[in-house]
């Protein structure tokens, strides 16, 4: 633990129910305080600049993964074993398994079928015309995503609870981790059953899992922690990119209309809701040996938290950063992470999140506010919970 002359504290709770709602100031405040502050609330060094965490995100021989990525040693010890929790050689031998459900070529087979599913969204919602956008914005990843993976139809009801105690999991042990933690736990039950009994869908993602079992490649055991690696990420991040496009899009209508005029902004607008509302809030990592990062000194085993959505929005980095602006180059933002734990599933998140804007500005005219938005509560995911809009009809 660092001595207070040599390091800037930090004494609020990130995790308070106030501060997940809110909490650009708390990353402004952060920020302000220097490139490496201790976090007295959870004894943690906090990254909330975007170099430091280009940095450790980059170097992942230092800052490893291995020693788990949540705030809490409970979550740290169950997620052992999984792609998230791995670095090195298992780390790449865990991804390579998959790897080929996900690169250009696979994801531009898929790329008619989720575009036509889009449009069927778009429509649906449109005819319906007031709408929660956060059911739209769920719509497409979750009729994408379980097939990819391979969940059976039954029990896929649950996904959504499931995917977000994943995510709350992963923060510090407070009372929003410990409310979930049953959740979690049910959905790894419940993996670890479709793994025992085989019913996986044909040709998934899944289904290769149980054949590299089955060659030995696998340890039976990691087929189930590694479905649910896959999916949950797919979720809940997808579904935080779509709505945050949506509201962004009802309160920046100047924003829309630049959009409208020239549909090529697409994957730009992307970059820039990523960046601008980073769906994932934070993961922390493990110092290897003893190192330093700008200059402070830290010890073998410090845990630091990697704090992507402060880096988006850091003025070091960005001009005008809390200015939501789609004619900016965001290529750079860290939303998806960097380096070899960068998001595997950041194409297909993509590829979903275009899809729906590109239905949008073919469908709609215009996105108005239909009612007060809110924000879900949940320790690393930063996305809404409900978002009243009007799609008026082009």
């Amino acid at each position: 633990m660092p001595t207070r002359t040599e390091l800037p504290v930090y004494q609020p709770d990130l995790y308070s129910a106030s501060a997940i709602r809110d909490t650009y100031p708390h990353y402004a405040a952060l920020r302000h305080l220097g490139p490496v502050v201790w976090l007295s609330k959870h004894k943690v060094y906090a990254l909330a600049r975007y170099a430091e965490c280009k940095h450790v995100l980059l170097d992942d021989e230092t800052f490893v993964s291995s020693g788990g990525v949540a705030l809490n040693p409970v979550a740290n010890r169950m997620g052992q074993g999984t792609t998230l929790f791995s670095d090195g050689d298992d780390h790449a031998r865990r991804r390579s398994l998959l790897a080929h459900r996900l690169t250009p070529r696979a994801l531009r087979a898929m790329k008619d079928m989720v575009e036509e599913q889009a449009v069927a969204v778009v429509e649906a919602a449109v005819a319906q015309r007031t709408v929660d956008a956060v059911e739209v914005a769920m719509a497409l990843p979750m009729s994408v995503v379980p097939d990819l993976v391979g969940w059976p139809r039954q029990g896929r009801e649950h996904l959504l609870r499931w995917a977000g105690a994943t995510f709350d999991a992963l923060g510090p042990l407070n009372c929003q981790a410990v409310r979930t933690l049953p959740a979690s736990v049910g959905m790894m039950r419940y993996a670890r059953a479709v793994v025992r009994d085989r019913s996986v869908l044909d040709s998934s993602l899944g289904h290769d899992l149980l054949r590299a079992a089955d060659d030995g490649r696998i340890m039976p055991a990691e087929c189930a922690t590694m479905m649910i690696d896959y999916l949950a990420p797919s979720l809940d991040t997808t579904i935080s990119a779509i709505s945050s496009a949506l509201h962004l899009f009802a309160t920046h209508p100047e924003q829309w209309r630049l959009l409208k005029a020239d549909p090529d902004l697409v994957p730009n607008a992307v970059n820039e809701v990523v960046r601008y509302e980073s769906p994932i809030r934070g993961f922390s990592r493990t110092t290897a040996h003893d190192t330093e990062l700008a200059g402070i000194p830290l010890p073998k085993g410090s845990r630091l938290l990697v704090l992507y959505g402060s880096a988006n929005r850091d003025p070091l980095e960005w001009d005008d950063p809390d200015t939501f602006d789609i004619r900016r180059d965001a290529a750079r933002q860290l939303g998806f992470g960097q380096g070899t734990h960068g998001c595997a599933g950041q194409g297909l998140a993509r590829m979903e999140t275009s899809a729906i804007l590109r239905a949008l500005v073919d469908k709609v005219d215009r996105i108005e506010p239909a009612g007060t938005p809110e924000w879900a509560l949940n320790n690393v995911i930063h996305r809404l919970e409900r978002l009243p809009l009007e799609l008026v009809p082009a």
